[in-house]
């Protein structure tokens, strides 16, 4: 089985890529097949085709999927905020009138046409081929039991250092909290990017962690099914799936 993460471009801006494996072998065990950055749509997709093969997968992409409203904000989105809020993990509105909102939901079809159907309810080790909408913030607060959401996104206010400490912060948690948790993801240092110092450079490991916990919240659905995943919305309506707060498993 495996296990895809896309944290994608909304604005045609390079998308991170990430992918692990759970051999049949590995009693539960994940470890990381492929970590990459594309811009083009089509780069992604085929990405997607070589990654993933004819086996079994699912893919958690970090991009509103499914949009059904015209304008406002979707009910998922308000969930999130009622859910997350407190953590500042509140998701981004979503509409039809936003300048995103055609190429995310396009490409969730295109995803559905290579056989990634979406799925809201999903039991624990189910076979198939899946796509669902992930949200990276919610996700690490609720893996790694914060009481607010790491700030390493570059925002007015922020120095680049304080986004490098933040990334390396996130970096991090990763490679302690993951190896620990069940489903287990075996990683080492060298698999992952190192944080840069150079601001220009920062977004790209940015990505690149955002995918690979895309892909470990695609591994968690799959693994656990509902019982330890919260999903927010409904397939019709939009939705979003994080991990249930847990704590560090012995």
């Amino acid at each position: 089985m495996r296990f895809l993460g896309i944290d994608l471009g909304w604005q045609r801006k390079p998308s991170g890529l990430a992918a692990l494996e759970m051999p049949s072998s590995g009693r539960g065990t994940l470890r990381l097949l492929n970590l990459d950055r594309r811009t083009d749509e089509m780069d992604i997709l085929q990405w997607v085709e070589q990654v993933a093969g004819e086996s079994d997968a699912i893919i958690g992409v970090d991009a509103p999927l499914v949009i059904p409203n015209a304008t406002g904000t979707r009910e998922c989105d308000k969930l999130m905020h009622r859910h997350y809020g407190k953590f500042h993990a509140g998701a981004y509105p979503a509409n039809l009138g936003l300048p995103f909102a055609a190429y995310t939901t396009g490409f969730s079809g295109k995803l559905e046409a290579m056989g990634f159907r979406h799925v809201a309810a999903l039991g624990p080790h189910a076979p198939g081929r899946w796509q669902f909408e992930a949200f990276p913030h919610a996700s690490y607060v609720q893996l790694f039991g914060l009481d607010r959401i790491i700030q390493y996104k570059r925002k007015a206010g922020r120095s680049v250092a304080f986004c490098v400490g933040e990334l390396n912060r996130l970096r991090s948690l990763m490679l302690e909290r993951l190896p620990q948790l069940k489903p287990r993801l075996a990683i080492a240092p060298c698999e992952l990017p190192e944080v840069p110092n150079v601001g220009a450079a920062l977004k790209e490991v940015e990505d690149q962690l955002d995918a690979v916990v895309c892909a470990y919240v695609a591994a968690w659905y799959w693994y656990w099914g509902t019982a330890r995943t919260n999903v927010h919305g409904s397939a019709e309506d939009g939705y979003i799936v994080v991990p249930q707060r847990v704590g560090v498993e012995p």
